[in-house]
């Protein structure tokens, strides 16, 4: 156990080299292969502004209007999305709490569904192909405000009310995403269903930008409060003790987290158990300390989704799979090894 904060450094170095090298890597996998030189010399002709040296047009236009933004979101979702997990994980004092559990991303989904179904509110006319990115922010914040709004007591924001009131949320936000898919006609009902599965399809340079910037943000914010994430998982009384202002920093915690939850499922769809698995990885190599575990679990997360996205454009090629099998697929047999490694130790 007193090894951990040795170690951490190692670990940390380790998880942020993987995500740097991950990067050109993924960039270059594909239905068509490309060459990590060619990668590498349009990143730096597009830094630099000179002109590609030996990369053809094609290539060009592969690696950075395709490739390299979806790289880039699938980290930022994958780093996000661990953030989250980590922060509710702490917020609701429960190892099984993940980004989904406020209901954000069943109300993201009445959204989407919406707009690919039926184009309501004419938003396909006013957004064009960010509508649905837009119906699913707007669905995410309405599920936000209606989860908030049960969690609240008269002693402030109650985690078991707030978990309780998700998963009620959720029922019947899915409900409702159902019936737009019964109602709606078969060929959108089929991009709905695809949605759903999360993707990363809708990844471009005019996407990327509040993705990322919410989740530095976010991110700096919880890294700022760790020693607050701490207590908080600890208990209330203890939190208070320390000083800890319990009431507003959970509200503070429900809102960021709800925010960029909802900003990623809007542009990913659902893409279930990373906020679950890489908290709990984290935790495993260093430690309960936020402070180490979020400065592990981010790139852990970013990495996991990035090759995750690899393997859903690979495996099937030419076709590509939804993002979230990928992460289900691999995410599930490895939530079992982890609980019956705790399992074990728990026992012993």
């Amino acid at each position: 156990m007193n090894s951990r904060p040795s170690r951490v450094p190692l670990l940390t170095v380790a998880a942020l080299v993987a995500l740097v090298v991950s990067v050109p890597w993924a960039i270059t996998l594909g239905t068509a292969d490309i060459a990590v030189t060619d990668v590498v010399e349009v990143i730096r002709s597009a830094i630099t502004g000179q002109p590609a040296r030996g990369v053809p047009a094609g290539t060009v236009s592969i690696v950075w209007d395709l490739r390299l933004p979806r790289v880039l979101l699938a980290a930022t979702v994958g780093a996000g999305l661990a953030l989250v997990g980590a922060m509710m994980q702490a917020l609701v004092r429960n190892p099984l709490a993940d980004p989904y559990i406020l209901g954000v991303s069943s109300g993201a989904s009445v959204g989407a569904a919406a707009v690919m179904l039926f184009n309501v509110f004419g938003l396909r006319t006013v957004f064009g192909a960010q509508a649905v990115s837009v119906a699913g922010f707007a669905g995410a914040c309405a599920a936000m405000a209606i989860v908030y709004l049960l969690a609240r007591s008269g002693a402030g924001v109650s985690p078991q009310r707030l978990v309780l009131g998700g998963v009620a949320s959720s029922y019947v936000f899915s409900a409702i995403t159902s019936l737009l898919i019964f109602l709606g006609t078969p060929h959108a009902a089929g991009n709905v269903l695809f949605w759903l599965l999360g993707g990363l399809g809708r990844a471009s340079w005019n996407t990327l930008a509040l993705p990322v910037v919410l989740y530095g943000v976010v991110a700096g914010y919880a890294l700022l409060r760790a020693p607050w994430l701490n207590a908080l998982a600890m208990g209330d009384d203890l939190a208070t003790s320390v000083g800890v202002p319990v009431n507003r920093f959970r509200r503070e915690l429900f809102l960021a987290s709800a925010l960029l939850t909802g900003v990623l499922v809007a542009l990913s769809g659902a893409i279930g158990f990373v906020g679950l698995i890489l908290p709990h990885v984290a935790r495993l190599l260093v430690g309960a300390d936020h402070r180490r575990l979020l400065a592990v679990a981010m790139p852990l997360g970013a990495v996991f989704v990035i090759w995750c996205d690899v393997a859903a454009r690979t495996v099937a090629a030419p076709q590509v799979l939804p993002v979230g099998v990928i992460t289900a697929l691999v995410g599930g047999p490895l939530f079992v090894a982890l609980l019956i490694r705790r399992t074990a130790g728990a026992a012993s």
